[in-house]
């Protein structure tokens, strides 16, 4: 049974692997993808609301990876997750305005690459073409744990996940800092055999910028300036391969900069998106 208030969900199929899936509004269709670890519900909190209020109607979806939709324990690929969301835009009659942070991000530089008639314009958030050897090592620790079946001290996972991914602006605010960590520390550490496999991409660290000279959709890209887990000048760098590229950079932001700024964000999302809509 459906929460009140609550939208049911629709499962889209792309073979065998189902994509829990929900969508709100009416008009231009946008499709909103998310990054590693985390649900498509992330979106609700602040984009999905502002989007619909400006006449948008708007997918969010959870990956391939994350339950509902299957986990796919063993193993998948980047390529899977991009037919994963061009099979979303299709059920909702796409091209569509695709919107993707981080992996999310990565997704939507891929899916505009290789399926351009699916992509009216695109928007990366806090994005990037290629790994660094920080970026690996990080990587590489993070499954580490998983695959000795260990978890960091809940306070000291809250303590990690807010310097990598707020801004010292936020973090500097003892008020805000308490309440930050609070947030993460409820949410808990995701750990489930679908995250482990979206930690494990064959291509996470494969360089992609010399191809992405060949996106031929209107594309923004959107760094965050104090963004310790993909720093700035990754998003920088995606957005000067990218033909005709728009780049903005929000300040005061970290790796979450859509949920730490939210209304700096939405105001370039929305201008961009609403100048692409027709």
């Amino acid at each position: 049974m459906t929460r009140p208030g609550r939208v049911a969900p629709t499962v889209v199929r792309n073979g065998d692997v189902e994509l829990s899936c929900t969508v709100v509004g009416d008009g231009p269709l946008v499709v909103m993808v998310m990054g590693t670890g985390s649900p498509g519900r992330v979106w609700h909190a602040h984009q999905q609301p502002a989007l619909v209020k400006a006449g948008f109607r708007v997918v969010t979806f959870d990956n391939r990876g994350i339950a509902p939709s299957s986990e796919c324990a063993d193993g998948f690929s980047m390529a899977d997750m991009v037919a994963d969301t061009a099979v979303v835009v299709e059920h909702f009659g796409g091209p569509a305005l695709v919107v993707g942070t981080s992996m999310g991000a990565r997704i939507a530089q891929e899916l505009a690459l290789s399926r351009p008639e699916l992509v009216r314009a695109a928007a990366m958030l806090g994005t990037y073409g290629r790994s660094t050897p920080l970026l690996t090592a990080y990587n590489e620790g993070e499954r580490a744990l998983i695959d000795a079946g260990q978890k960091l001290p809940d306070a000291f996972h809250a303590a990690i996940t807010a310097h990598m991914n707020l801004s010292p602006t936020t973090l500097a605010d003892d008020r805000s800092a308490r309440d930050w960590l609070d947030i993460i520390g409820f949410g808990g550490q995701s750990q489930s055999a679908g995250v482990r496999a979206q930690l494990a991409l064959p291509e996470r660290d494969e360089n992609r910028l010399a191809s992405y000279g060949g996106i031929t959709r209107p594309c923004l890209v959107v760094g965050f300036a104090d963004d310790r887990t993909l720093p700035v000048f990754l998003a920088r760098e995606v957005a000067d391969a990218i033909p005709g590229a728009q780049y903005e950079e929000i300040a005061d932001a970290g790796h979450f900069g859509y949920i730490e700024q939210p209304a700096a964000v939405n105001t370039v999302l929305l201008d961009f998106l609403a100048a692409h809509r027709d």
